[in-house]
């Protein structure tokens, strides 16, 4: 296949249902592609999880008939290639620096966790790729390891960067906008009570049904419409844009034109093939090398290996109450294990992403939040699903679980008593966020009839006649959407009658094909047979923020909102001219400018075609309709609800199963029911993943142990009962769609309703305090222990 019948990730006119082409296998992926005269990549890592490289020998392999090179770190630095540096570098206390440890195409000087590319063999096939890299032999001095935030900050741990000593890549404190340490102490000091909580928040694997997987070409001669010298990269990505960025300007020391990067179909993203990898620089500097096209997939032992792990931290907060239950303050210390490397978004979903939970959907007068990056002997971290947020909401969720005992009062009515009423909107929270809207309490009255809280007492009983656990746990909570606040997209009208949308916010299973070409069919009035979605091509789409933090439909949906505006201004004006009519006078609808009171129209799929036979229109009359319009959001979107899970255990075994599950959310104004609710049913199974079983398991010296479907339990539907889920719709005031995003609401409710669910079945039996994850055999002896 060449580039030319790439699909490039986009729908053709017409080409609207990707539901039913993933199904029926009709994706094209990176893995279905390949290009003629292409070779065959293969990585030799390290089996070390800390060491000094003291050589590679790449005699042996370089001597098998079909191999064309083998690649070292050694030879790319000697190239002058640099690393992929992160795109987020803060100050954290008193103004101290970032440590950003950029991440090195292959190894040099020191291997820091397993897994790491220490050379890349290329070869006629994969299978010769594969059995010359058994040949490479790396010598290596072991070191002594850190291997995981214990480890790091554990008393003489050794240093994995000699400029962060003590293994801390970041030490930030926020006290909220208006906050203080004072402000913060004086809320504590002031409490009746003070609930306190230690939770760990284990690291786990992304599992996207794609693995990672890359094509690499360089081409040193001119091309029609392009320069010589040009790097092209087909790879599994959420972002072409942030990918091209960091690759060219970071690793290959290029401009960015000199780097085209394309995602065709995605199978699974989840923030983790939002990185730009090592694999995809040392790929292309093989490319150029070889001069020819260069492919590499991931195993699925190198994606447990490799792909950026989610999670990862140690959470421990307080939180102050008055002697009604109403919440003075809290305070958290978070502990962030980012692995060896400093990744593109690691100092955001470490710091703000969890801040600006931390209010969630109650009156919190004082937030005080530390958060620390520790360096270990891992995989470098990334975003999964939820990217801090999750982690704020578990923290707040289980404090006020905590304080209801304590209080005497139904968990419902802890929350109540602290909810933000509707009639506080604009509410101004402490952490520096304005919500718009939100109507917290309906919200969670929706939830509370959807689930039957009141008819749990009843179930409870049965289960225990039946000799079973029974226990119902409960969610409010409030996601902060959007990332960056700009976003552009161009609308291209051809003369052939179609519509192109060119956006950045790349479809990676979230239902784009179905939702934003509705989205033009209805502000324009055409078939939605005739628009076209272009994305996952940097050569075409504007703007360079990635698909995450659930901004896809508010920002370019908002952006494309305007763009059919300004077409529709243009189209008056050039109309008025072509029909020889007042502006005033046109008027458009049904797809059409018509001049009031006549027959005479022009459709406006059709204006281009005529445009191209028109004589020349008077200054300032717009040329064409296609345009590039850029929506800049006020302020974040604030999605919530209420999730109420329900479980039983079987005493005898651990085995505990999810019975029942309510789900109500807030994401605004719905614009395709069937899209939110896959999101939300997605994101519930992905939190209950978590809550069962995922979990990545290092031994001291740093080996992971579980890195196979065989040791790690991916989620799967076998987990969740039918969802009954409801919409409360509060539109959003701060963008012209009145969206909030739904991506990460069902992952951000589904793990603390489903962990306050089981331990409120344990209770029963004298356990109070379990981490994650509940396996069977983790509850049966908890059960064993209380007993």
């Amino acid at each position: 296949m060449s580039f030319d019948q790439i699909r490039f990730g986009d729908g053709r006119p017409g080409d609207h249902d990707e539901i039913a082409a993933f199904v029926q296998g009709a994706g094209t992926y990176t893995g279905d592609i390949d290009l003629p005269d292409q070779l065959h990549a293969c990585f030799v890592r390290a089996t070390l999880a800390h060491a000094l490289i003291n050589g590679i020998d790449a005699a042996a392999a370089l001597a098998v008939p079909g191999v064309r090179a083998v690649i070292t770190g050694a030879q790319m630095q000697a190239a002058g290639l640099g690393v992929i540096p992160p795109m987020a570098v803060f100050n954290g206390r008193d103004g101290k620096p970032m440590r950003a440890a950029g991440i090195p195409p292959l190894a040099y000087g020191t291997v820091r966790y397993v897994g790491e590319a220490l050379a890349l063999v290329v070869a006629d096939s994969l299978a010769v790729a594969q059995d010359a890299a058994d040949l490479v032999q790396a010598d290596l001095t072991p070191l002594d390891v850190a291997g995981g935030i214990d480890a790091a900050l554990a008393p003489g741990a050794p240093a994995i960067w000699p400029d962060a000593p003590d293994n801390i890549a970041l030490d930030w404190e926020d006290y909220g906008q208006d906050g203080s340490a004072a402000a913060s102490d004086a809320a504590f000091a002031n409490a009746f009570h003070v609930e306190s909580v230690v939770l760990d928040d284990p690291p786990m694997a992304a599992c996207p049904m794609e693995p990672r997987a890359a094509i690499a070409q360089w081409q040193p001669d001119a091309q029609p419409g392009q320069a010589a010298g040009q790097y092209t990269l087909i790879a599994s990505t959420q972002g072409v844009m942030i990918v091209r960025k960091l690759l060219a300007e970071g690793a290959l020391k290029v401009a960015v034109d000199k780097l085209r990067v394309i995602t065709p179909d995605v199978g699974g993203g989840f923030g983790a093939k939002v990185q730009a990898y090592a694999e995809y620089a040392a790929i292309l500097f093989a490319a150029k090398q070889v001069r020819r096209p260069v492919k590499w997939t991931a195993t699925r032992l190198e994606s447990f290996l490799t792909d950026t792990p989610g999670r990862h931290s140690k959470l421990t907060a307080d939180m102050a109450f008055d002697r009604d239950g109403r919440i003075l303050g809290i305070r958290a210390d978070v502990l962030v294990g980012i692995g060896a490397y400093t990744t593109a978004y690691a100092a955001i979903f470490a710091t703000n992403n969890t801040k600006n939970c931390m209010s969630s959907v109650y009156r919190i007068a004082s937030i005080r939040l530390r958060s620390r990056m520790v360096f270990s002997n891992q995989a470098p971290l990334g975003p999964y699903r939820g990217a801090g947020r999750p982690e704020a909401i578990y923290l707040i969720e289980r404090l006020l679980d905590g304080a209801s005992a304590k209080f005497g009062l139904d968990r419902a009515q802890m929350r109540r008593r602290n909810l933000i009423p509707a009639a506080a909107m604009p509410y101004s929270a402490p952490n520096g966020q304005v919500y718009d809207s939100g109507e917290f309490e309906a919200v969670m009255d929706q939830a509370l009839a959807l689930a039957d809280w009141n008819g749990f007492a009843a179930r409870r009983a049965t289960s225990e006649r039946a000799g079973r656990l029974r226990g119902i746990g409960m969610c409010c909570f409030l996601e902060v959407a959007g990332g960056i606040l700009e976003e552009p997209v161009k609308l291209q009208f051809s003369p052939e009658g179609t519509v192109s949308l060119h956006t950045g916010a790349q479809a990676i299973g979230q239902g784009h094909l179905r939702t934003f070409p509705q989205l033009i069919a209805r502000q324009l009035g055409v078939d939605v047979a005739k628009i076209r979605l272009v994305a996952g091509d940097s050569a075409q789409t504007p703007g360079l923020v990635a698909t995450v933090a659930s901004r896809s439909v508010m920002m370019a949906g908002s952006a494309l909102t305007l763009a059919c505006d300004e077409a529709i201004r243009r189209g008056k004006l050039i109309a008025a001219e072509l029909l020889e009519a007042a502006v005033a006078d046109i008027e458009f609808a049904d797809g059409g400018f018509h001049v009031a009171g006549t027959d005479m129209a022009i459709p406006i799929l059709e204006m281009t075609a005529r445009l191209q036979n028109a004589p020349a229109l008077p200054e300032g009359v717009p040329t064409e309709l296609s345009n590039l319009a850029r929506f800049t959001s006020p302020a974040m979107t604030f999605p919530n609800g209420c999730h109420i899970s329900e479980v039983e255990i079987d005493p005898a075994t651990g085995l505990t199963r999810v019975v029942r599950y309510a789900a109500v959310d807030d994401v605004g104004v719905v614009l395709n029911e069937d899209v939110v609710e896959g999101q939300v049913t997605g994101g519930v199974v992905q939190g209950l993943g978590q809550v069962f079983g995922e979990r990545l398991v290092h031994d001291a010296s740093g080996q992971l142990l579980n890195a196979s479907f065989m040791d790690y339990p991916m989620p799967h539907a076998g987990l969740l009962p039918a969802l009954s889920i409801g919409h409360h719709v509060a539109p959003c005031r701060t963008n012209p769609l009145g969206v909030k995003g739904a991506g990460e609401s069902g992952v951000t409710g589904a793990l603390p309703s489903t962990v306050s669910a089981i331990l409120d079945a344990l209770s029963a039996r004298g356990v109070r305090q379990l981490d994650m994850p509940f396996t069977p055999e983790r509850v049966w002896r908890a059960l064993q222990k209380a007993a």
